[in-house]
């Protein structure tokens, strides 16, 4: 026969008889491994809940992160088949049950900030404009320390307009008692709202996009008042306007945001100084202040249902007490305009009180995990915003610090003296902030491109000063004001916060109040707070295995190269970094905003120089062609128009060839060709500026190019 003839000595299995054992070997490690991993979350069961907000806010941030609906496609696709692979494979462990929980609810964060984009988000108006229009007055917000008045109007028969505007004028051009409901007429220049201006800077566009605000712009000549409403200000307004009246100057602006959580009247020095102190979040209503009026009230309730002696016998007392504080909580909510850490403090305090009504414990990390729930599913934008992360990321590193057996041991209740007791409170009030201090860095860094190194210890001053002395007197003063005998009160008041204000102006004067550091790897960012999660919720020995992480990304980001060049969106403003660590700039007339947007982003405090005055800088009225050095390598030339006059192609043309980069605030034209990089306006609009690391040559861009986003794409998810 002409077939191959196989080999008698030939195995009858795939495998050799010495490979067998090596596999059962395999299979048994394997086993083993699983069976511990099995083992390990059923030890964790109680903790196995905590990572649910996790995974659905890791939904939600991809459908930041990624730029185009076919990727948001793929990831809703992968996560649901992932999920139905661990259902079909699970034998009746935790893992897979675990693996297809999350990846349900990954899916799930995806589908619900897009779905709450279709439904709610307003596009941005097309382009600028200058309109005649009628609106009907939302509302009229004085802003003190900008001297303006902001205008939140609702145009009316304008269809071709958004449904919402913001339009800044100047106080002489608003009516006086200008209030909500009136109806106005106005011409204003519009535009829509404004994109960052750099890579990492603050998005106003999409915070705008959600809140439903098209455009904004400003008032061109008078406002007139066509008929008024008869409402007037607001219950908000009012208040805000009475605190004012009995405290002005800066402890007035301060008790005003304390009362309201509005800012806006606050100086712009005092800001900064409670910013670099780590005492800014004082400013934002939230727990402290929620917490904090909840308690008052309830105590006082309690106290005066207790003198009834038929109540106090035959009814909860406590309980009713409870409910009362929790429907003031409610109105000091919606009062303060219900803002993210304020709702999340809220719920936190209904939980509290659902709790104690249930005798169940009432503070734990469940009960935020909740809050965290329920403040994705109705504002699942807010999760990649600082204060929806500062706030939870705060409160979840304070109750698992009490949660540890250790830290519970030491700062719990015992008999003992004065002098012990205050000790123990102190260094429980240290320890708690420098447990905030670390695990909020990494989103300070993010967001603000600062971290402050000495608010421990300002906050070991300033919290219970706010907590026993200025909330309770302010609260007091108002009561006392409708009788007319708040005046003492409010002069506590006012001497308190002019204590604050100098604890808060004395930590931002040292020189290390504050830790500077340039946009990084978002990357970074989200492995780092990953493991200080791992580190938050889990018990055990196996917490500790996010600390190196957690080290290592805080090291990454202190660690990360500034930009040697910055470029903003439209091309008009550029910042260099010369041979002594300055930054100097092209336009020197640039406002405070751009100057500070620079400077944090490039992690640089100091006063900015010109750059015509750079050393191997050559500068006309309409060009800058500037040399700059790199370390270790040759200079690399930067070409950057100054004026939006039109140049001669072929000088121009011929500049660009001499050039590395080439930057303009003008669409350069198609002869213009640098050696490495064209950053004209259409490129830098595109890319949403950009930073410039000069010694291996890297373009960081804001944004993806193909970005798909609404308040990007203005308007389609295409």
């Amino acid at each position: 026969m002409g077939g191959t003839r196989l080999n008698e000595h030939a195995p009858s299995t795939a495998f050799s008889p010495g490979q067998i054992p090596l596999l059962r070997r395999s299979n048994r490690g394997m086993a083993d491994g699983l069976a511990r991993l099995e083992a390990w979350l059923e030890r964790e069961r109680a903790q196995l809940p905590l990572w649910a907000p996790i995974a659905l806010g890791a939904g939600i941030c991809a459908w930041f992160a990624l730029p185009t609906p076919f990727q948001w496609i793929a990831w809703v696709t992968l996560w649901l088949g992932l999920a139905m692979l661990c259902s079909v494979m699970a034998r009746g462990g935790r893992l897979a049950h675990v693996l297809a929980t999350g990846a349900v609810l990954a899916a799930a964060g995806c589908l619900l900030v897009w779905g709450k984009a279709l439904l709610v988000g307003a596009p941005p108006l097309a382009r600028p404009a200058v309109v005649e229009m009628d609106a009907r007055v939302r509302l009229a917000d004085p802003l003190a320390a900008r001297g303006l008045v902001r205008l939140d109007l609702a145009p009316i028969d304008r269809p071709d307009l958004p449904a919402r505007l913001w339009v800044n004028a100047e106080p002489d051009q608003v009516p006086a008692g200008l209030g909500t409901g009136d109806r106005i007429a106005l011409r204003a220049r519009l535009t829509p709202p404004p994109q960052p201006a750099l890579p990492g800077a603050y998005d106003f566009a999409r915070r705008a996009f959600f809140e439903g605000i098209g455009a904004t712009g400003r008032a061109l000549g008078p406002v007139r008042l066509l008929a008024a409403s008869g409402e007037g200000a607001g219950l908000r307004q009012r208040l805000k306007a009475h605190v004012a009246a009995r405290l002005p100057g800066h402890e007035g602006a301060i008790a005003v945001a304390l009362a309201t959580g509005d800012q806006s009247n606050i100086a712009a020095p005092d800001a900064d100084a409670m910013r670099r102190s780590g005492l800014a979040h004082l400013l934002s209503i939230s727990g402290l202040h929620v917490s904090g009026l909840i308690g008052g009230v309830m105590v006082i309730a309690w106290r005066l249902l207790a003198l009834s002696p038929r109540l106090a016998l035959r009814w909860p007392v406590l309980l009713i007490a409870a409910c009362i504080g929790a429907a003031a909580g409610i109105g000091y909510t919606l009062l303060t305009g219900a803002q993210v850490p304020t709702v999340r403090s809220c719920i936190a305090a209904l939980l509290v009180i659902g709790g104690l009504a249930l005798g169940r414990e009432a503070i734990s990390l469940r009960l935020i995990a909740t809050g965290a729930l329920f403040v994705m599913i109705f504002w699942p934008e807010s999760v990649i915003g600082p204060s929806f992360q500062m706030s939870f990321a705060a409160v979840t590193a304070i109750v698992a610090l009490y949660e540890h057996p250790r830290a519970h041991a030491l700062f719990e209740r015992r008999e003992e003296g004065r002098a012990r007791r205050f000790a123990r409170h102190a260094l429980a009030l240290l320890a708690t902030g420098l447990v905030v201090e670390i695990v909020l860095a990494p989103i300070a860094f993010a967001h603000f491109h600062r971290a402050g190194l000495l608010g421990a210890a300002a906050n070991m001053i300033a919290i219970p000063l706010t907590s026993f002395v200025v909330m309770p007197a302010e609260i007091l003063a108002l009561l006392l004001d409708l009788v007319g005998l708040g005046a003492p009160v409010w002069w506590v008041v006012g001497l308190a916060l002019r204590f604050l204000l100098g604890v808060a102006h004395l930590v931002a004067s040292q020189p290390y109040a504050t830790m500077a550091a340039p946009v990084t790897s978002g990357a970074v960012f989200v492995v780092t707070m990953l493991a200080f999660l791992w580190m938050m919720l889990w018990h055990g020995r196996v917490r500790w295995l996010g600390a190196p992480v957690a080290l290592a990304g805080l090291m990454l980001t202190l660690t990360a190269p500034a930009p040697d060049v910055l470029v903003t969106a439209d091309g008009r403003h550029v910042a260099v970094r010369t041979a002594n660590g300055e930054l100097a700039l092209l336009r020197e007339r640039a406002g405070d905003y751009i100057r500070t947007t620079l400077g944090e982003t490039a992690a640089y405090e100091g006063e900015f120089a010109a750059l015509p005055d750079m050393a191997g800088a050559t500068c006309s009225r309409d060009l800058c062609m500037v040399d700059l050095p790199v370390r270790g390598g040759t200079p690399v030339r930067l070409l950057a128009t100054r004026t939006t006059l039109r140049l001669p192609w072929q000088a121009l043309t011929q500049a660009c060839a001499r050039a590395d980069i080439a930057i303009s605030d003008r669409r350069l034209p198609r002869g213009c060709t640098p050696r490495w990089a064209k950053l004209d306006r259409p490129a830098l609009g595109a890319m949403g500026g950009a930073l410039i690391m000069l010694g291996d040559r890297r373009l960081i861009g804001g944004r993806d190019p193909g970005d798909s986003h609404p308040w990007v794409s203005g308007g389609s998810m295409r």
